[in-house]
């Protein structure tokens, strides 16, 4: 008896000493959260005209610098300077915010990054209907230069080492601009890659790749017909066919009878069999007509969160990247990176790009594709990118090695990055190189 109580106190005496430990533990990782790792300042960039928006530049917390800089170009639709994909409840989760995610991982390491408001547009999708209406591609790359000249200025920033990351349509954006700054873009990484005719692209988008999704995917019994609460629920369908202040007052509410009642109200009588509709009579003809109407009028009052209009036939009337990527200067390195499963700007726009670089012997160039990674970076499958929750992790892992050695924090670029998932490894050579992130299966 004495022995068993004696090794019961023993017992107690352990477990507390264990969980004084384990608090002790768990108080250091709090405190650990806490480290400031980063700077930030607050900025304006006047775009022209009485025309104004924010930014904000982030750097490391410790050194004196000049650190390397990076501006951030965004992609298509209305986006703040942390890229956020989704409306931002009070009390709901977080939606993703890749700009922000890139600019945190690189200023932890070394750079000072900048990115920035698109014109028109505040946070949480408050939209200057006039501002926003009335922008076209051409104000949208003068803006990029506005803040290329911004970052170059910050007393942080080592105006000799600049890089350029454009993501989507501002794959377009970034290497006009560093044609136009060849003295003073470094390297440009370009992520989801729009290489051909953007109108060819959207149309893709908006009518090609619903229309099969819906007879592949949504019609299970290949009857040709899908009923209005699938499109209602399905994120693909319902922003192509639902008109934008719906669409906001969806994202503000999370209220999907909002959708329902406004695809309820758009069929009208027109449904065949209890509240299903038509893929090729009714729904293909619709998606033509909403792309039709997005790039027909005029519009200077537009809040699409897609875009206006008047964007819309700016940007179809650029010449393609495909074609301007040889004025690119031999001196700048080239960094293309793009989803295997990217259903907005398929993994072919990529290889084009590559292929060109290497036609015009361009030096410096590498891509990588990811299999299993959508648009921004994150699993998804060949039809939509999905809710998300950001960048994986492996993919800033590669886009900081790759700017670690092009910048001079590195004296030699490593043939591979410390990315690893399961037992795939992301692999990074430079000069016209294709490597991946993992091998399928």
């Amino acid at each position: 008896m004495r022995l068993s109580l004696g090794l019961l106190l023993i017992t107690i005496l352990a477990l507390s000493c264990l969980s004084t430990s384990i608090f002790r533990q768990q108080n250091q990782a709090l405190a650990q959260q806490y480290i400031q790792t980063i700077k930030y300042r607050n900025l304006a960039i006047d775009l022209g005209n009485g025309v104004k928006t924010n930014a904000q530049l982030t750097f490391p917390a410790i050194g004196k610098g000049p650190f390397p800089g990076v501006l951030l170009i965004h992609g298509s639709g209305a986006n703040d300077k942390n890229g956020t994909l989704g409306f931002v409840h009070k009390n709901g989760p977080k939606p993703p915010t890749p700009l922000w995610q890139i600019a945190q991982y690189l200023s932890e390491r070394g750079f000072a990054v900048l990115r920035y408001d698109k014109r028109g547009i505040g946070a949480n999708f408050t939209i200057d209907k006039n501002v926003w209406g009335n922008a076209t591609a051409n104000d949208l790359i003068q803006d990029s230069k506005k803040a290329l000249n911004l970052l170059i200025q910050q007393p942080e920033v080592d105006p000799k080492r600049i890089s350029i990351i454009g993501h989507s349509e501002g794959t377009i954006y970034a290497p006009r601009v560093a044609i136009d700054n060849s003295t003073k873009v470094k390297n440009i990484i370009l992520m989801g890659i729009v290489a051909q005719n953007a109108g060819d692209l959207f149309q893709y988008q908006g009518v090609s790749l619903p229309s099969e999704y819906a007879t592949q995917v949504l019609d299970k019994n290949h009857t040709g017909l899908i009923s209005i609460q699938q499109i209602a629920k399905d994120p693909l369908l319902r922003h192509l066919l639902v008109p934008s202040f719906v669409m906001l007052t969806f994202l503000r509410t999370n209220d999907t009878k909002v959708i329902s009642n406004a695809l309820v109200t758009k069929f009208a009588n027109n449904t065949v069999e209890a509240s299903h509709i038509s893929i090729d009579k009714q729904l293909k003809p619709l998606l033509v007509k909403s792309y039709e109407n997005a790039t027909a009028f005029n519009l200077s009052k537009c809040n699409n969160l897609e875009g206006c209009p008047v964007w819309y036939r700016s940007i179809f009337s650029l010449i393609p990247t495909l074609s301007i990527i040889g004025n690119v200067s031999k001196t700048t390195g080239i960094l293309i990176l793009n989803g295997e499963n990217d259903s907005e700007t398929p993994v072919q726009q990529a290889f084009l790009l590559q292929q060109r670089l290497t036609e015009v012997n361009h030096p410096d160039h590498t891509m990588i594709t990811y299999p299993n990674l959508g648009h921004v970076f994150y699993p998804s499958s060949q039809w939509s990118r999905g809710p998300g929750i950001g960048i994986e992790q492996y993919v800033l892992a590669d886009i900081y090695a790759w700017l670690e050695a092009h910048s001079g924090l590195s004296h030699s670029f490593a043939s591979t990055t410390a990315s690893t998932i399961g037992t795939n490894t992301s692999s990074l050579n430079t000069n016209t190189t294709f490597s991946s992130a993992s091998s399928k299966g």
